[in-house]
């Protein structure tokens, strides 16, 4: 298991998969450790993964000084990995709140990024969300069987919780997690088991806390970004929705949006030969 030292001297891990050009892969969660995603479908066919695990998740060290477990601070992470692979340029993928880290770093770092492939991406660094109008839309359109109409349920608490400014109960979190896949079987709910013992929960609530995003500022500075974007859905995905994929592609010279038939939010869980052909040829083409 390789190991680098970031700027402040915290020693990251990052575990390798596969053969051939080097895709760094930002995990989401917030902040659970990268085995989650897995080999990405069977990009490892083509791709050397590079996964890293973000500071205080999964093989890396706990920072000493916690405060850096926001987003913004972990830009410098980002960099201090492509310098120890000794890229000049680089490719990156990141998932669901992972997309906020890669915003970040596009924006400090714009001639570093060749390509990058934003899945299902959350855009609180960019200001943008979909109205719960929105979501519930996408996710009433599963309603007719089980796990999915008590997943349905949940769902709609969580939002009028949150709606009402309390916190939603975690065992409707739990309930909604079906939502989360486009598919619904051992292998997925082996995948959720998981999520609690890879995820660093005091790191998660501080990922987004004040003052990681200032979004028309990064927003000026994606205009910079020359390299290709792709922004992937999940159709059966509430969040992001296929709209505000678009509107996130739009933010880029060079941005693409697509929307994978079926799947939710892990897409590559719920059809990976379909996700990896899709993500190889971006990465090959940039289209």
């Amino acid at each position: 298991m390789p190991i680098f030292t970031s700027h402040d001297g915290t020693e990251l891990a990052y575990h390798v998969k596969g053969e051939g050009e080097p895709l760094v892969c930002l995990p989401g969660g917030a902040m659970r450790a990268s085995a989650y995603l897995g080999d990405l479908g069977g990009l490892t066919a083509g791709r050397r993964l590079v996964l890293l695990d973000l500071r205080g998740t999964g093989d890396s060290q706990v920072p000493a000084d916690e405060s850096t477990y926001r987003v913004d601070r972990q830009v410098a992470d980002v960099e201090a990995l492509r310098l120890h692979l000794g890229l000049e340029h680089m490719d990156v993928l990141a998932h669901s709140a992972a997309g906020n880290l890669a915003l970040l770093y596009a924006a400090a770092h714009p001639a570093r990024l060749r390509r990058l492939a934003l899945v299902t991406p959350t855009c609180w660094a960019v200001g943008l969300d979909s109205t719960p109008e929105q979501r519930l839309e996408v996710v009433r359109g599963r309603a007719g069987g089980e796990p999915y109409d008590t997943a349905i349920a949940a769902y709609e608490r969580i939002l009028d919780v949150l709606a009402a400014g309390g916190t939603p109960a975690p065992a409707d979190w739990t309930r909604a997690m079906p939502l989360a896949y486009g598919r619904w079987d051992e292998g997925v709910r082996a995948h959720i088991d998981a999520s609690g013992r890879e995820k660093n929960a005091a790191a998660g609530v501080a990922y987004a806390g004040p003052g990681a995003f200032d979004p028309p500022a990064t927003r000026a500075a994606l205009r910079r970004l020359t390299g290709e974007v792709l922004v992937l859905a999940g159709e059966l995905d509430s969040y992001p929705t296929a709209a505000l994929t678009a509107e996130l592609a739009g933010l880029f010279p060079r941005g693409t949006a697509d929307v994978q038939p079926g799947g939710a939010h892990f897409p590559w869980l719920d059809d990976p030969r379909w996700f990896a052909a899709r993500v190889e040829r971006f990465l090959a083409t940039g289209s």
